[in-house]
C-alpha cells in the first residue's frame, strides 16, 4: 500500500521530480495495549527504509 508523491513530479525541476519518486507514504496499524483497538500511524519514508519502518515497534 504505497503511494508515490506526485506533487514534485508536476514541477519543472527534473531533479526534484526524480527525488520525489523515492519517497513513499506508509500507513501502519498499531494496536493499543490499553484498549486493544487499532490506530493508524502515517509516515513519509524513503523507499529503501520501508521494511525497517514496518519492522519497528
Amino acid at each position: 500500500m504505497a503511494k508515490a508523491a506526485k506533487t514534485a513530479i508536476k514541477t519543472k525541476d527534473a531533479k526534484a521530480a526524480a527525488e520525489a519518486k523515492n519517497w513513499t507514504k506508509v500507513i501502519k496499524a498499531v494496536r493499543s495495549p490499553k484498549t486493544g483497538a487499532y490506530t493508524f500511524k502515517e509516515a513519509i519514508v524513503h523507499k529503501d527504509k520501508i521494511k525497517d519502518y514496518l519492522a519497528q515497534k
